[in-house]
């Protein structure tokens, strides 16, 4: 059974859960301490921002690539469309090629070329990524084999674990000042 979301006409396939999961939390272990560190006067800002800003996190990783017997289109859910407008799609007798470009960390992102000389990126951190570009493979008739993801899973893995193990750090320390048993001194706090 496919991981992605599928119909009769078209395979949606989402962020893949890892990516997803790694890029909310690394945002809320990064942002969640800040409306406890703030000064008094900024701290309500703070935590009127924070829930935006994970709306904002979440539409951003909600990205996803819909492939249908026309084509492929690759954008947002219409419930975040709206605000973030990006996305592209292609009939699949437009696609000519793939052009590989090497990455500053090592890897490798594969540009969709268009016969009218257009250019956009393939989308490389999608669900079901091997059966993703299978569906590509048979459309387009463009050899696909030699192609992988961005990065390695491993490092989603290590980068998950640390915003977790973050996470819970943040969670025992707001547990222990909340429960008073580990109190700030005043003047660390400026």
């Amino acid at each position: 059974m496919s991981q992605a979301s599928s119909s009769k006409s078209s395979s949606r396939y989402p962020m893949a859960p890892l990516i997803r999961f790694t890029l909310i939390s690394l945002y809320l272990a990064l942002v969640l301490p800040l409306p406890w560190l703030a000064p008094q006067p900024l701290q309500p800002w703070l935590w009127g921002a924070l829930p935006l800003g994970l709306l904002l996190v979440v539409a951003l990783v909600s990205e996803e690539v819909e492939l249908s017997e026309a084509g492929l289109r690759v954008g947002h859910p219409a419930w975040c469309a709206w605000l973030l407008r990006r996305g592209w799609q292609l009939e699949w007798h437009q696609i000519t090629d793939l052009t590989p470009v090497a990455t500053s960390q090592g890897g490798r992102v594969f540009y969709v070329r268009t016969e009218a000389g257009s250019a956009y990126l393939l989308p490389q951190r999608v669900q079901a990524f091997g059966e993703f570009l299978s569906h590509f493979s048979q459309q387009t008739g463009i050899e696909t084999r030699s192609i992988g993801r961005i990065s390695p899973p491993w490092t989603y893995q290590l980068l998950a674990g640390l915003c977790s193990a973050m996470l819970l750090f943040e969670a025992l320390f707001a547990w222990a000042l909340v429960s008073g048993r580990w109190v700030i001194p005043s003047a660390a706090l400026g």
